[in-house]
């Protein structure tokens, strides 16, 4: 079955920079958009930023500038570095393709910022 298991989430001070991964099995990973989406409390799920195919990337106004998304079709891996980090960006990250899959959500991966 699918699985994406999301990583790198932690505790980081304004302006703080983490890397979050995302390893898929039980897809074909290369063919498939991919996102990553986030969900602060009380507030919906969305959509961050979201990479092709083939590597081209588009971003949520809020992150652009900040956030980079990528991808290893070899390891079935997508990532985001994110950098000058706000507390804003506190939120549960999640990949997913897109369009989202219900049955492929993850645990996803806590991301705090604050200090």
């Amino acid at each position: 079955q699918v699985q994406l298991v999301e990583s790198g989430g932690g505790l980081v001070q304004p302006g703080g920079s983490l890397r979050l991964s995302c390893a898929a099995s039980g897809i074909i990973f290369s063919i498939n958009v991919m996102g990553w989406y986030r969900q602060a409390p009380g507030k919906q799920r969305e959509l961050v930023a979201a990479i092709s195919s083939g590597g081209s990337p588009n971003y949520a106004d809020s992150v652009k500038g900040r956030f980079i998304i990528s991808r290893d079709n070899n390891k079935n891996t997508v990532y985001l570095q994110m950098n000058s980090l706000k507390p804003e960006d506190t939120a549960v990250y999640y990949c997913n393709t897109k369009p989202i899959r219900e049955s492929h959500w993850g645990q996803g991966t806590q991301v705090t910022v604050s200090s």
